[in-house]
């Protein structure tokens, strides 16, 4: 699986995935940071990512939409880089395991 993370979570979360073995990209190391949501969605049905993002409207359209992408909401809320990666470090083995599945949609933070 690939992870795509959108443009409000910092670029450090998609080197966080890579240092935990996942593939993953930051929509600006794709050169994204302007692209609508649906040019991510489309960008992810066509290359299978799985969107990485805090964007509720990405879930709404994992439940509706066909192709559907896959979606991590990441539920933690506004906080410092450090803190949003030791939360993230805490989650990691429930991360993957969600992953490993099949849902449209994994929560994460909640």
């Amino acid at each position: 699986m690939k992870l795509l993370v959108d443009a409000q979570l910092p670029p450090v979360l998609a080197e966080w995935f890579r240092s935990q073995g996942l593939e993953a990209d930051h929509l600006s190391e794709r050169g994204l940071l302007a692209a609508s949501d649906g040019e991510i969605w489309d960008l992810a049905v066509l290359e299978g990512y799985v969107i990485v993002t805090k964007d509720r409207d990405f879930v709404e359209w994992s439940r509706h939409r066909t192709p559907r992408a896959r979606v991590l909401w990441v539920r933690f809320g506004n906080m410092r880089r450090d803190v949003l990666l030791t939360r993230m470090d805490g989650a990691l083995v429930e991360l993957r395991r969600a992953l490993e599945g099949d849902a449209a949609v994994v929560e994460i933070g909640r």
